[in-house]
């Protein structure tokens, strides 16, 4: 933090900060502690506005519509909310923990306070990104058997045997992945999450719950993307749970999700690839064809 406004009470110069998602404090959800779920949040994230509608900058006399997220994008400094910028302990790396507000707490939040498994719930993931890593991490802490990691690039498999996975599916291999989990757990896991956005996908996550299991829907798809389920199996208790933003009170989780790091429990920093801003381009590319799992740009300052 490099300077504050007159009103800001919780943050002062010096501090070191994560900004995190935007939610309004008034609407019916946020009234409920649902942050993540604020029914303001949308425009919030996506008009480029601030709240009440005016714009961080300008160019020319012309709005710069900038405030995604309520935060910019792509800049040394911005300026930002008190009530989305959560202090974080001086001794973590700036550098690493800024994913935390994101995929970091979008993943282990899905599993810390969506799911709450106990010791020795079955868990399985559906795609080792970010997230899925994330929320692979969380399994592990708490304590979840078997961990089954599934995707179709065998580097991110073997990540996630090194980030506790137990047991690894290859998708580009299996005609029936929710056979091969049945072959492993016997009755199908209490646990999935889906991280892909495919539909195929989150039917096969759904199809390989057991008996009152929870799958957790984290992938984003476009609107009007469909998928079906049947009624009878899902009449056995069985849940689909959509979150966005692990359902998160960031001013309290996301200090927690850095005291795990700096534990050595959520080994984040292994995920990251560095890029500088020019790099940018390739950073996405890489993205996009798996070469990296989460990439980050370090922007001199």
């Amino acid at each position: 933090v490099e300077a504050v406004g007159t009103s800001v009470k919780s943050l002062a110069v010096g501090d070191h900060v994560i900004m995190s998602f935007p939610w309004c404090g008034s609407c019916a959800n946020c009234q409920r502690d649902m942050h993540s779920h604020c029914q303001k949040s949308f425009a919030w994230k996506f008009s480029g506005t601030r709240p009440d509608g005016s714009t961080l900058l300008s160019r020319n006399g012309a709005p710069v519509y900038s405030a995604y997220f309520q935060q910019s994008s792509f800049a040394s400094h911005t300026l930002a909310n008190e009530r989305f910028t959560v202090k974080v302990r001086k001794d973590a790396p700036l550098d690493v923990i800024g994913p935390i507000a994101c995929s970091g707490q979008t993943g282990a939040g899905a599993v810390f306070n969506s799911m709450k498994p106990r010791p020795g719930d079955s868990f399985a993931v559906f795609g080792i990104g970010a997230v899925g890593l994330s929320g692979l991490m969380a399994a592990k802490v708490v304590g979840c058997d078997p961990i089954i990691a599934i995707d179709i690039h065998q580097s991110r498999l073997e990540l996630a045997r090194q980030f506790g996975a137990t047991h690894t599916i290859d998708h580009s291999a299996r005609s029936d992945v929710v056979a091969e989990i049945r072959k492993l757990t016997g009755e199908g896991v209490r646990f999935s999450l889906e991280t892909s956005a495919q539909p195929s996908v989150l039917r096969e996550a759904v199809d390989a719950l057991m008996p009152a299991g929870t799958c957790i829907l984290l992938g984003s798809a476009r609107s009007g993307t469909e998928v079906t389920f049947e009624m009878p199996f899902l009449q056995f208790g069985r849940v689909v749970h959509g979150v966005i933003q692990g359902e998160s009170r960031p001013k309290e989780f996301i200090p927690r999700l850095v005291d795990l790091l700096m534990r050595g429990q959520m080994p984040i920093e292994r995920m990251i690839t560095f890029y500088d801003l020019a790099g940018i381009n390739r950073a996405a590319q890489d993205s996009a064809a798996g070469a990296t799992i989460k990439p980050v740009l370090r922007i001199s300052r």
